[in-house]
């Protein structure tokens, strides 16, 4: 009988060893998507090759240049960029979100993923063709802040980010208005323009959110201030019955016939919390002074032709002005709206009167409400700042 030849141990150990090693070399080689790449990198490596991209979720793609940050139609896709506060969608990676992964990780469904970081696996290829993009995910997860830098053992100075001091708002980021330093006139104007006119812009309904925020009553949690009668009401009133408070346009929506599209329509630097009847009595007036009482409104009056708001939110009605004038120079299919010295603009795309809006300015200077104001819109909303807030100075340097 033939018996079966059995291997000396020491062969036996030198096959395992050998199979293992061949294990390795197929199962431990490194993959393509081993390595964690930037947004900025992967947008750099469009070469159908399968990565891990990690970034902030800033949005949802609708089309080649268009992300919407709200009112997400389905749970298709997600824009991801390096930062959160990202605008410019050519910094984006547009992610495909397949069927398996939609009810978790669609924006439709979880619009609370807005501002998550993230990691994706894919496949590095144009979406929303010819966008940089990442198809086919294999997986998605959320990931956690890293420290950058180890915390220094005994801080020089206090944190800035987050001011405890009601009286101190945060302050203007380093190197925002770089390019505008030292400039007069129009060449001032012309470089705010630059600095202010690319920003998030949401829809009409957004507006709503945003004003319970940045217009909250920090005396009586759950409330907003309207801007002209100065009361303090319930967040949740709003609409557009008596004594509701709805969306104020500082700048009428007619001069100019913007409406309430995205834009100037729903721009919050200018748009307010307003009683409805105190709305209704201002209407579409210009602002100058004098008139007769508006009922509802203390210190307000009105006439044929203007509106005379408080005193105490003057300087606010007139930066919020000259906001406008410098942001929409009409370079962006949006009206080129102007200040001038004049009541009665009805629809032509100008607001006055400038002189007493510049008088009005100096009388009723920045306060710390309206600085908190430029700061959560700036942070949460739109990305941009109104630059007479922070340098109050830059309107008698145009105007």
């Amino acid at each position: 009988m033939t018996r079966s030849r059995e291997l000396p141990r020491p062969t036996v150990i030198t096959l395992l060893a050998t199979l293992a090693l061949a294990l390795v070399g197929v199962l431990g080689s490194t993959p393509a998507h081993a390595a964690t790449l930037s947004v900025a990198e992967a947008i750099a490596t469009q070469d159908s090759s399968t990565a891990t991209v990690r970034g902030y979720v800033v949005g949802q793609p609708t089309a080649e240049d268009t992300v919407v940050t709200d009112g997400f139609p389905d749970d298709y896709a997600l824009a991801i960029a390096d930062s959160a506060g990202e605008t410019d969608t050519d910094e984006m990676l547009y992610v495909q979100v397949t069927s398996e992964h939609r009810a978790e990780w669609g924006l439709a469904s979880n619009p609370d993923l807005m501002g998550s970081r993230i990691d994706v696996t894919g496949d590095l290829t144009p979406y929303f063709t010819p966008h940089a993009g990442l198809k086919d995910p294999s997986s998605l997860e959320l990931v956690g802040e890293e420290p950058t830098d180890p915390p220094t053992e005994e801080p020089t100075d206090p944190p800035t980010e987050e001011p405890t001091d009601p009286s101190d708002p945060g302050e203007v980021p380093a190197g925002y208005y770089d390019s505008a330093e030292g400039l007069a006139g129009q060449e001032l104007e012309a470089a705010l323009h630059d600095i202010i006119d690319d920003h998030t812009m949401i829809d009409y309904d957004a507006v709503w959110d945003a004003l319970r925020e940045t217009d909250a009553d920090p005396a009586s949690p759950g409330n907003v201030v309207e801007l002209y009668s100065r009361r303090s009401v319930p967040a949740d009133s709003n609409g557009g019955d008596a004594d509701d408070w709805n969306r104020e346009h500082v700048w009428a929506k007619s001069h100019g016939d913007f409406g309430t599209s995205m834009g100037p329509g729903t721009d919050v630097h200018h748009l307010r919390p307003t009683d409805v009847s105190v709305n209704s009595a201002r209407g579409n007036l210009d602002f100058d002074l004098g008139g007769s009482g508006v009922e509802e409104c203390t210190g307000c009056m009105a006439d044929e032709d203007s509106f005379e708001p408080p005193d105490e939110v003057k300087g606010d009605v007139a930066r919020m002005l000259f906001y406008m004038s410098v942001r929409y120079e009409g370079d962006d299919g949006f009206p080129d709206l102007e200040v001038n010295d004049q009541v009665g603009n009805g629809s032509a795309p100008y607001h006055g009167r400038l002189s007493v809006l510049l008088e009005w300015h100096q009388e009723d200077p920045v306060s710390d409400a309206e600085r908190m104001r430029n700061d959560l819109i700036y942070s949460n909303w739109q990305g941009n700042r109104n630059p007479f807030i922070d340098h109050p100075e830059w309107a008698a340097e145009i105007w």
